[in-house]
């Protein structure tokens, strides 16, 4: 317990929770959740799951139509076929990632992941005896690592890559042929490949991509886990729903995990995402992407005329990475003094950057465009008034 450390971007809520509490308005521009509801097709699914009494457990796998609809939804949307034996349905992506470490890490043995990083993954790998080995990516990457970087930090010790793809902080993509590269490294290296999609229908500029399309899986690389989830796209946080694709010969072995971990997910959650794939329901979380374009758009623009750099420019996600290092040496405090200040809630890159976290902040644009231009307009007073 003493190597996990704190999901700090939670105790940065504390303290704006505690400001609320005195009577302070509060913009969060912070949590990564996004503003909009379930779509009212799936709030009704669950509605009516729960009025017909599907309240018992399900197959540890998850109910067998929901993993058909994904399984049809990878086949209409990138070609690639999937068996329902494939997916198991999780309690969030987390729980995902959390089983994936589980059964792939050895104790004492090491996962590559990029710095930075979503902060939980370390510790995912911690909680099953392993060791997160962080690889130094910068802006002119994307902050995304590459091929020749992954086979550099490779060694006796490493089990497999952990990756994310759009990433948080950066809202980054990495490219197919890089991502392909990676596979090759991990299949060269007999090591697997975990590639977090939970963004993936929310990307920008271009179509939205899987690494199950990758051609080196074409071409037998066995050892690729995906993992998504219904929080984001669908606008589902609270309702602890994902789903991880796993080459048919682990799907024994994690389905008898998560059996004893945690039977099932959640077994109206389960009943109501079936609606997701809707025709109805798609439509309206395209349009929802599209007003997060918007907004992406509009926090890239405010920052260039404030005059704080985004090093590189989000194509993914809800998130913008900015560098705030001209005004501070500490984001830390940085983000605490803009928060006392103004009541602006942005939370510091040390959460997913051990190695230059406090060079940076997280921006959340998961909020509507008036808290949005409001929280821009106070982070320009803030700091033409320093």
């Amino acid at each position: 317990m003493s190597g996990i450390e704190p999901f700090y971007v939670m105790e940065v809520l504390k303290q704006a929770h505690r400001l609320a509490e005195k009577g302070r308005n509060v913009i969060h521009l912070s949590i990564g959740e996004p503003d909009f509801q379930a779509p009212p097709s799936v709030v009704q699914a669950l509605t009516d799951a729960a009025h017909a009494g599907h309240m018992g457990y399900t197959n540890a796998k998850g109910l067998l139509g929901l993993r058909e609809k994904i399984c049809a939804f990878y086949a209409k949307n990138f070609h690639v076929t999937v068996s329902p034996e494939q997916i198991l349905i999780t309690t969030g992506a987390s729980a995902a990632l959390t089983l994936a470490c589980l059964a792939l890490v050895e104790a004492g043995s090491d996962v590559l992941m990029p710095d930075p990083s979503y902060p939980c993954n370390r510790h995912f790998v911690a909680a099953a005896d392993g060791v997160a080995r962080l690889m130094d990516c910068g802006p002119e990457t994307g902050f995304q690592p590459t091929a020749l970087q992954v086979e550099q930090h490779w060694n006796q010790n490493t089990r497999g890559l952990m990756i994310a793809s759009p990433a948080n902080p950066t809202g980054t993509r990495i490219a197919a042929d890089e991502l392909n590269a990676m596979a090759e490294v991990c299949r060269k290296k007999q090591g697997f490949l975990i590639v977090d999609e939970i963004y993936q229908g929310l990307v920008y500029d271009r179509p939205a991509e899987t690494a199950l399309a990758l051609p080196a899986v074409a071409s037998g690389f066995e050892d690729l886990i995906v993992v998504n989830s219904f929080s984001k796209y669908f606008g589902m946080t609270g309702w602890r729903l994902g789903w991880m694709v796993l080459p048919e010969r682990l799907a024994h072995d994690f389905e008898k995990l998560a059996q004893n971990l945690s039977i099932c997910a959640p077994t109206l959650a389960q009943h109501a995402a079936m609606a997701c794939f809707h025709e109805n329901t798609l439509a309206l979380c395209e349009e929802r992407k599209t007003l997060f374009q918007n907004r992406r758009d509009f926090i890239l623009g405010a920052l260039a005329d404030i005059g704080v750099p985004v090093p590189a420019k989000p194509d993914g996600a809800f998130y913008v990475y900015a560098d705030i290092s001209a005004f501070s040496e500490s984001s830390v405090q940085w983000c605490s003094d803009l928060l006392n200040a103004t009541g602006v809630c942005i939370v510091p890159g040390t959460d997913f950057s051990v190695l230059n976290g406090h060079r940076y902040i997280r921006i959340s644009y998961a909020r509507d465009m008036p808290d949005l231009e409001k929280g821009m307009s106070l982070v320009r007073s803030f700091i033409q008034q320093r």
